[in-house]
């Protein structure tokens, strides 16, 4: 007969932190969220990558593309751009991102000088973006003819059959910087010359970013953005089980950072065998992430196969409905707290530490703190991501409300069949293990985050810890009752309507 674990299986919703201690020099101000991305030796000082953020994006279509990679990254933390798709497009996705150079914008509003005024309308309508790079292919990397702006053109006074080439600012009276220039020198440009953007061309004068004012300010007020050695913001993607061969290879030559295998159950041979390809051809500190694993034997397995971190939950996503079809899975809390103690057997016994990424459960922002007490270095989130205007998903009206939309990876619309094992001799899904959904909309990544991490440094702060490594040292933790769970909220009061 099965063997019985008799233990619950737990959410983050039953369990409360304790209190600590909190000393004078404890105050938000002073604490660090900086945090392993991958396994390491010894001393946390010794870990080669360390996100400055415990934040991830999940591998879905409805959440990682190229701009939340952008947007992530320069928050601190880390998108793992999605791996349901062509090859090509992804290392396209991947370009993009990677050409983003704190302030250096690659442009995605491109036309041609025979394009009409209906032509700029409709790409503004579609990328929200005013500023239109003129160039002899339409390319964003073709050679620079003109610009065009909303000051280019009134509407009511142009006919929307009229050319571009007719109204555009020229590039004989275009102000431009030379590929090289720095960022500084850039802003010294724009401001002299009382402008909102310069375009930045290479010696043939074709296009390779735009650098604007907006821009500018905001790379100000990102300190934590998430770099590589060249000071260009670091982008992971996803990989699968089945095309591993031909898809990590491009990725890797494309210039990606960071890979992780994307697959709901991980304790497989097939990532043992992915995970040895890439230790067989990129050698031994490649990063790569696999998962995800639920107890200490799959923990064991992707360690041992050379895992750089691994991602902990089965089904425990919003999206994710693995548990109710297949029946397989953990509560969240749960198997964290069994792999979180597993992993720090295998540091005592090996002296290798190995990042754990709690992958679901996540529904209000303290249960990111309560994951982190429970030993997990980073949480990876698709439901809060994808609730932001970096998103892929449309942004819609629905009875009166704003949402995006937001569908799993398993869905019948992602048609992900290579992420699960449940496909047909045609390579069709047989059943889903995801829904397709709205989710409600919520602005932009950078006001949203550095708001869900107030609350985390604050709550860290309470329990008498200014690290995170601290964090899981002295957090205690306790399980809750249901009436508990009502008492924790507004209750026995009139509330008024906001």
């Amino acid at each position: 007969m099965a063997k019985i674990d008799s233990e619950l299986s737990r959410t983050f919703s039953e369990y409360l932190l304790l209190p600590n201690l909190t000393t004078r020099e404890m105050n938000s101000e002073n604490v660090s969220l900086v945090t392993p991305l991958v396994k390491y030796k010894k001393g946390r000082e010794e870990c080669p990558i360390q996100m400055n953020i415990p934040m991830v994006s999940a591998i879905m279509q409805s959440v990682s593309g190229d701009r939340m990679a952008i947007a992530l990254a320069r928050s601190g933390g880390l998108a793992f751009i999605f791996s349901s798709q062509t090859i090509e497009s992804q290392c396209e996705m991947l370009v993009r991102a990677k050409k983003y150079k704190a302030g250096f914008v690659s442009s995605d509003s491109n036309l041609k000088p025979d394009d009409k005024l209906s032509d700029i309308l409709k790409l503004k309508e579609k990328t929200g973006h005013s500023t239109v790079a003129i160039t002899d292919d339409g390319s964003a990397n073709g050679k620079l003819l003109g610009i065009v702006t909303s000051r280019d053109y009134r509407v009511s006074r142009l006919p929307s059959d009229a050319r571009i080439s007719e109204f555009m600012t020229p590039i004989s009276e275009v102000v431009y910087g030379q590929e090289g220039i720095t960022l500084s020198e850039a802003n010294d440009i724009i401001w002299d010359h009382k402008i909102n953007q310069l375009p930045i061309l290479d010696d043939e004068g074709r296009m390779v970013a735009f650098v604007f004012r907006k821009d500018y300010d905001r790379h100000k007020e990102n300190p934590a953005e998430f770099l590589d050695n060249h000071k260009r913001l670091m982008v992971g993607a996803g990989i699968n089980t089945h095309d591993y061969k031909d898809r990590a290879p491009a990725l890797i030559k494309a210039g990606v950072d960071v890979l992780c295998i994307d697959s709901s159950d991980g304790f497989s041979e097939w990532q043992k065998d992915t995970l040895n390809f890439i230790r067989e051809n990129y050698g031994p500190d490649f990063p790569i992430g696999a998962g995800n694993v639920v107890d200490a034997e799959g923990f064991r397995y992707l360690a041992e196969a050379g895992a750089s971190f691994i991602k902990v939950g089965i089904g425990g996503g919003s999206i994710c409905i693995t548990r109710e079809q297949k029946g397989i899975g953990r509560g969240q809390a749960s198997a964290l707290l069994k792999v979180a103690a597993e992993r720090d057997r295998y540091f005592a016994e090996t002296g290798v530490y190995i990042p754990l990424c709690s992958d679901g459960g996540i529904v209000y922002d303290y249960h990111m703190a309560l994951a982190l007490a429970m030993g997990a270095d980073f949480v990876m989130l698709g439901r809060y991501f994808a609730r932001f205007d970096e998103s892929p998903g449309r942004t819609l009206s629905v009875n009166g409300n704003y949402v995006k939309e937001y569908w799993g990876e398993g869905s019948e619309r992602a048609r992900n069949w290579q992420r699960y094992e449940n496909s047909g001799d045609d390579g069709q899904m047989l059943f889903a293990e995801g829904v397709d959904s709205y989710v409600p909309y919520a602005g932009k990544l950078k006001d949203n985050v550095d708001t869900s991490l107030a609350k985390v440094s604050a709550t860290m702060v309470s329990c008498g810890s200014l690290t995170i490594d601290e964090f899981q040292k002295k957090a205690r933790l306790v399980i809750v009752s249901p009436t508990s769970i009502v008492e924790g909220g507004a209750h026995d009061v009139i509330r008024k309507d906001s």
